[in-house]
């Protein structure tokens, strides 16, 4: 299968891509540069929508805003330009930034940082109220995200320990339980998993960060399949499009496209003949 090349900003780390269902357009981010980009595909034209302070994560509202994530532990919610404070900083965070982001069905979101300066990551609960809690600690990099079909299983990926884990998840009040690994990479293992989706069958899609690739895993955690791409840092990956039968793919150019592939930082799209299950909105209220 050969990737559709769709967009090429040579994004430092280009990430989060997002469908948004009613403007019928893809979004991604290119955190390094504080920049927010959108594609569609109906004029296949792309633009840049947001220059700013770097967002690590977005989700989107029920009412079609963007919830975006950004350094300090800033939450704003951002349209047409426009931006509307919701969480000024976590003191905690005034060091770090978000990193990735998934609403839940029931409009909450968990939001990750990542470790540095000897700080250790965490994963956070913004709550449809506002409030903000803290659910892990001592995390590596906080990544990919992702929910079982019957919604009782959260995936929650930790870079840094290439390890992608599974919780229990109580859907009626966020919490998360019962932490065990679903998927851990040998060290000799090329490349490290990044963002992640899951599709209608239930199985996952994780990008290889450092490894060329975009890899599907059953939900026992057997790789199926592996789809090669001009770029190193291969880091998320969603459904896109009317059916939810295109997939969108953001890279990373961080440290040169000498390094990194011909056409690091790019975004990419493919047609692999599996539906993907639609983003939950966000729906925190102001």
């Amino acid at each position: 299968m050969e990737p559709e090349l769709i967009a090429d900003y040579q994004d430092e780390c280009g990430e989060n891509p997002l469908w948004h269902p009613q403007e019928k357009k893809l979004y991604w981010v290119d955190i390094d540069r504080g920049r927010i980009f959108r594609f569609d595909p109906a004029t296949r034209k792309s633009e840049m929508c947001y220059e700013d302070i770097p967002v690590g994560g977005f989700t989107i509202q029920q009412d079609g805003a963007l919830l975006l994530f950004r350094t300090k532990g800033e939450v704003v919610l951002w349209r047409n330009g426009k931006i509307t404070s919701v969480i000024k900083e976590i003191p905690e965070e005034r060091k770090l930034r978000f990193n990735d982001v998934i609403a839940d069905p029931e409009g909450r979101v968990f939001c990750g940082t990542y470790s540095d300066k000897g700080i250790p990551g965490r994963l956070y609960c913004l709550d449809t109220d506002g409030s903000i809690h803290k659910i892990l600690y001592n995390i590596g990099c906080s990544n990919g995200m992702g929910f079982t079909l019957d919604r009782k299983q959260m995936y929650y990926t930790d870079s840094v320990a290439k390890t992608i884990y599974i919780f229990d998840y109580n859907r009626e009040t966020g919490a998360l339980a019962n932490q065990r690994v679903f998927l851990k990479l040998s060290v000799a293992e090329e490349g490290v998993p990044d963002g992640m989706t899951v599709d209608a069958a239930g199985h996952i899609w994780s990008a290889r960060w450092d490894g060329w690739s975009l890899v599907r895993y059953s939900p026992q955690g057997i790789e199926e399949q592996r789809i090669r791409f001009p770029a190193s840092k291969v880091s998320s990956v969603t459904f896109g499009g009317d059916t939810l039968t295109d997939m969108y793919v953001t890279t990373a150019s961080r440290g040169g496209k000498t390094k990194n592939g011909p056409r690091a930082g790019a975004l990419f799209r493919l047609s692999p003949g599996i539906k993907g299950m639609p983003e939950f909105y966000s729906r925190i209220l102001l």
